[in-house]
């Protein structure tokens, strides 16, 4: 699994107490940060994931990298919704907060919630991404609410300049009946981390039962539980493999070629018939021809002591 450090950085304007998305673009932030810590978490527990904010008077890091989810939902409930965006200078500071991880083995990687105006020009945007690409840093964009083409055409070409090897993601969620975390992890963005979709469908459109997760049952709020339906089933998928070899005849015992016998077991006269009865005969007779030959012999024993006589 993927080793990463990943900073995910919120949009805290006044644009996020808008409520087209349930309940509230704000709440359904929180709601995706709670599933973003899960995956990475899970993807490898030693992943780590920290906190930001952009809103207000300017960015401000909430949680620096950790692997505690108690300390990033502080974050969350610790932030207030005020003021507007500045995108630019968030993901600047959320880089500076990956530089100084203590794993450097770790991707570095950022996720940014937008769902105001971006102020920022398209040039602006574009010296931005070829900066971060040259550090090795990975940005993914959950544009969510405010979805003018200006906007999304501002973040289509920052996506184009900053794919790297280590991929580079743009998810754009139009407002709907469903969660924007259920329709976040059918994107890229968590799909390459193994998140089963939390709703009635998968990807393929086939129908998930149990809301679209493996056995019914939400990994993130009940990992001990998936853990154990996993190995059970892989314990029984074992099980019946080992069952089906037990039926199969052996290997290089094959009847192949053995000629049937159409002869029945016993003749008329009850004997047995075929080679064995042949043979059988055969014993018989000669050990009648040596019971005669005895005979005989002491016949003409018994012949020559009455001549004796």
């Amino acid at each position: 699994m993927v080793l990463e450090a990943t900073m995910i950085v919120v949009d805290n304007s006044e644009s996020s107490r808008n409520g087209d998305y349930v309940p509230s673009r704000w709440e359904a932030q929180s709601d995706a940060v709670n599933l973003i810590f899960s995956a990475k978490t899970q993807a490898n527990p030693e992943s780590s994931v920290g906190l930001m904010s952009m809103g207000g008077k300017g960015p401000e890091v909430l949680v620096t990298l950790t692997t505690d989810f108690g300390k990033v939902l502080d974050g969350i409930h610790r932030t207030k919704i005020r003021g507007s965006t500045h995108l630019a200078t968030g993901i600047q500071i959320a880089g500076l907060a990956l530089k100084h991880r203590q794993n450097k083995s770790q991707r570095q990687r950022i996720i940014v919630f937008t769902c105001s105006p971006i102020a920022e020009s398209e040039a602006q945007l574009v010296k931005l991404a070829k900066r971060m690409k040259k550090n090795n840093i990975s940005i993914d964009f959950i544009a969510f609410g405010d979805l003018e083409p200006e906007n999304t055409k501002k973040l289509e070409v920052f996506n184009e300049n900053i794919k790297g090897g280590d991929g580079s993601h743009l998810a754009v969620i139009p407002p709907g009946p469903s969660l924007l975390s259920d329709t976040l992890v059918t994107t890229p963005i968590l799909s390459a981390d193994g998140v089963a979709p939390r709703g009635g469908t998968d990807e393929a459109g086939a129908d998930g039962g149990g809301g679209g997760f493996e056995f019914g049952v939400d990994p993130s709020t009940d990992p001990e539980l998936a853990i154990a339906l996993r190995m059970s089933m892989e314990e029984e998928k074992a099980r019946q493999e080992r069952e089906d070899k037990a039926k199969e005849p052996p290997k290089g015992e094959s009847l192949e070629g053995i000629p049937e016998e159409n002869q029945p077991l016993l003749d008329r006269q009850g004997e047995a018939s075929g080679s064995g009865g042949d043979k059988m005969d055969e014993d018989v007779k000669e050990s009648n021809e040596e019971a005669k030959q005895e005979e005989k012999k002491d016949g003409d024993g018994d012949a020559d002591k009455m001549d004796t006589a």
